[in-house]
């Protein structure tokens, strides 16, 4: 598999995608969960970004309560270490391949990567160089996810970059239907096994990839830039504005415009969503609507896990942030710039709060906790449905975030 210079030396390199504390907080609650690598961004999660780029396995410097769901391999010598909020970009790629043993590249005062020994590594604090002597300056371009907001900004970006890397050298098995209208199809990859019918696929404005297995129905309208990953669905009559992902077995329909849906999770009926990001098993009710916009037009203030109050994304449009586990009863209206914690269930008229915590169980009436027993049992029967087991690593996870977020359930603390 390593073949040339480049993929030689990588060969003997272990790359080790490292969570920034700092990030790791802002990029919350989506990285209660997971490392930061794991995040959804274009067509592939960061992770598999750079082991696609890199033609390599990787492991995780993340938290202690998710490293045994999410290890981490230490060589001797040669440790490749790249901040897990850092997407790859081919520059980026060839500053990496002339990095020396201690040397790291830092843009703008960040930690972006280095070559480490074991040694070193028992230094490092995940955000400064492990020698300040030993440093790269980076001055081109790079995408580092430093808020949530930047996980939809950025997807239509990162969709067109991950088109070429996926596509490259190969060909779409193309669309046999004939009631399926097309228009710039070069830009249109279809992956073996995918379903589409009667469809309308626009790449004018970007890409569109439809994964392996993926299932466009009858009368859905897409937009590119476009991800349709592995398995994933877009319902019958589904409006898709552009700069939207849909993760592996997730289903999207109504209108969706400018989101990232990590995967296994649905939004399947009318309704919309804009600007927004959802994790992995989540489910919006039927109608259930998002708005993205103020009615002042003025720009949105968002919850932040890092200051631990709401902040001003200088963002016109943000949506729906929700994290993992989390589900919206039908006819649910969430307000510009909400954030949905882990594992909670919001139902009933009126508009909820702007931030809901984590294992909440309410509305716009009031809430009360959603016990742990009960979200684990819904898990269970969810990842069930997907022929996925809800493990003892996921339930100590969860039992981590649960204890972790319950300062902010104030209804406990009173």
């Amino acid at each position: 598999m390593c073949k040339g210079s480049f993929r030689t030396k990588m060969c003997n390199m272990n790359l080790i995608l490292f969570d920034q504390p700092d990030l790791r907080t802002a990029l919350k609650p989506f990285t209660y969960t997971r490392p930061t690598a794991g995040i959804r961004i274009g067509i592939l999660t960061i992770v598999e970004k750079w082991e696609k780029s890199l033609d390599t396995e990787s492991s995780y410097l993340t938290a202690t309560y998710l490293q045994e769901k999410f290890p981490l391999w230490v060589a001797e010598q040669n440790n490749l270490v790249i901040n897990g909020a850092l997407c790859p970009n081919p520059a980026l790629l060839e500053a990496i391949q002339a990095l020396e043993a201690g040397e790291s590249l830092v843009a703008d005062g960040k930690l972006l990567a280095g070559l480490y020994s074991e040694a070193q590594l028992g230094e490092f604090d995940g955000e400064h160089p492990v020698d300040a002597a030993a440093v790269v300056q980076w001055e081109q371009e790079y995408n580092l996810i430093e808020e949530v907001w930047h996980i939809y900004t950025r997807n239509g970006a990162e969709i067109q970059q991950d088109f070429e890397l996926v596509t490259a050298g190969r060909e779409s098995v193309g669309i046999n239907d004939p009631f399926t209208a097309t228009y710039n199809k070069e830009q249109i990859f279809v992956e073996e096994g995918a379903d589409i019918k009667a469809a309308i696929l626009n790449a004018e404005n970007g890409p569109i990839y439809i994964g392996k297995d993926a299932v466009v129905q009858e009368g859905a309208i897409i937009r590119g830039p476009f991800a349709l990953c592995e398995h994933a669905q877009v319902m019958l009559g589904g409006k898709m504005r552009g700069n939207t992902t849909a993760g592996p077995w997730s289903k999207l329909g109504g209108e969706v415009d400018t989101a990232v849906v990590f995967g296994y999770s649905n939004k399947g009926h009318e309704g919309y969503l804009g600007h927004s990001v959802l994790g992995e098993w989540c489910n919006l009710g039927a109608d259930t609507n998002s708005s993205n916009l103020k009615n002042n037009y003025a720009p949105c203030k968002l919850w932040s896990f890092k200051k631990e109050g709401f902040v001003n994304t200088g963002e016109q449009f943000v949506g729906l942030i929700m994290g993992d586990h989390a589900k919206a009863g039908i006819n649910t209206m969430f307000n510009t710039a909400t954030v949905v914690g882990v594992g909670s269930n919001v139902f009933g008229a009126g508009y909820p709060r702007n931030y809901i915590p984590s294992f909440s169980w309410g509305g716009h009436g009031g809430y009360s906790t959603f016990p742990l027993p009960r979200v684990v049992e819904v898990a269970k029967r969810v990842m069930a449905r997907r022929g996925l087991e809800f493990s003892e690593v996921d339930f100590k996870i969860l039992a981590h975030v649960f204890q972790e977020t319950k300062v902010h359930r104030v209804w406990e603390n009173k």
